[in-house]
């Protein structure tokens, strides 16, 4: 049997083992300090049409666009953000009205808004994606396919304050 005795010279180099070995992270919540924010994309922008209306679905739908949208620094999840989402699809060219929709995020910062099949304009299959509400800096995405046969696309945005 061990027998463990405690004394001030102990009990001082248990606390200068902990302390060296991070335990001081184990008191503070976990953070995504420094996630730094999502630039625009070029050619995001083409064809955006400000103020698009929030709608439940574009179009007749089949394809999905989702993604999440959580603040620089910290990481947290942003409810209630409006993302504007555009394409060129099996029913409209990405500069018409009904190409167009946008959709708000959940508690958890998550999107999702079905839309009709994106196809390729200019030899990619690529969707466009906005954040535009004036809270936080706007961001515009042009995420590509790697297969016009897919049927969903996600988007993530990291967005810094206005």
């Amino acid at each position: 049997m061990t027998t463990v005795v405690f004394n001030r010279r102990t009990l001082l180099t248990a606390g200068g083992t902990l302390l060296a070995a991070g335990a001081s992270g184990l008191l503070l919540p976990v953070r995504a300090e420094g996630l730094a924010p999502t630039e625009t994309m070029s050619g995001g922008a083409n064809n955006y049409r400000r103020g698009a209306a929030i709608v439940e679905r574009i179009g007749k739908g089949g394809f999905w666009m989702s993604g999440t949208v959580r603040r620089a620094g910290d990481g947290a999840p942003l409810a209630g953000q409006r993302i504007q989402i555009w394409a060129h699809t099996v029913e409209g060219q990405e500069h018409e009205p009904q190409s167009h929709g946008a959709t708000l995020t959940d508690k958890d910062g998550k999107f999702r808004l079905e839309m009709p099949q994106i196809i390729p304009i200019f030899g990619q299959p690529h969707g466009h994606l906005a954040y535009d509400s004036g809270e936080f800096k706007t961001v515009f995405l042009r995420p590509v396919m790697r297969s016009p046969k897919e049927t969903s696309l996600e988007a993530h945005f990291v967005l810094a304050p206005a």
